[in-house]
């Protein structure tokens, strides 16, 4: 897997670490009310749980989804993306 990659080792551990983020993010800002300015203590952990923000995460999704299924080649610096053999 390269540094620059989003993606997991596999789709349930990424799938769980959405849950654990976006739940955490999600709890952060509903419990407000209950726990007042404590529950944001949450948001940091949902954020790292999603490597930084929501879209990282989504992107992350579709790489793991997409690993070994698509090949990426360039030649005289044109890429094109097809279907893995």
């Amino acid at each position: 897997m390269s540094e620059t990659t989003f993606a997991s080792s596999s789709v349930p551990r990424h799938m769980a670490r959405g849950a654990l983020g976006f739940g955490a993010l999600a709890a952060a800002f509903a419990l407000l009310p209950v726990f007042g300015a404590v529950s944001l203590l949450l948001a940091p952990i949902g954020l790292v749980a999603l490597r930084g923000c929501p879209m990282c995460w989504a992107i992350g999704l579709l790489e793991t989804i997409s690993r070994g299924r698509l090949q990426r080649t360039c030649t005289d610096g044109v890429c094109e993306l097809s279907r893995a053999a």
